[in-house]
């Protein structure tokens, strides 16, 4: 018999990470990790290296977050962004990685919910992430 807990347990968060970049890819998830924080669920990735591929996993709404690369060739994160909340009713949160914090400006004009310049930092990309999850739980 489950306890009360075990049956209370949220289900895994499904994150899309998109980069052309594996290393861009490996980063994010390893910034994160499985759990980047204890009010929050296990974290289920799903890696995806084409622009393409990109708009079918967010079309199926099954993903909670997207992370998109927006230093990724030849489909930029940030165009992919816009589109993304342009296009789908109910869009999950868009996180974009920028290539430098003075493209904030660029972020803005994506529609992303929130932006991380490279170089990662694990600190600033888990505060992203937990503060755009936190406002869609709240919306």
């Amino acid at each position: 018999m489950r306890c009360v807990a075990e049956a209370k347990r949220p289900a895994a968060l499904r994150v899309l990470v998109y980069s052309n970049d594996a290393d861009t890819r490996r980063q994010v998830m390893l910034a994160l990790g499985r759990r980047p924080h204890p009010e929050l669920p296990p974290i289920e990735y799903v890696e995806v290296a084409t622009g393409p591929i990109v708009l079918e996993r967010m079309d199926a709404h099954e993903l909670d977050l997207a992370i998109l690369d927006g230093e990724s060739a030849p489909t930029g994160g940030l165009g992919l962004a816009k589109q993304l909340k342009d296009e789908i009713a109910d869009c999950p949160p868009i996180v974009v990685l920028t290539g430098r914090p003075d493209d904030a400006w660029l972020a803005n004009w994506s529609r992303a919910d929130a932006a991380v310049s490279h170089p990662l930092d694990p600190i600033r990309l888990t505060d992203a992430v937990l503060g755009v999850l936190r406002n869609r739980s709240a919306a």
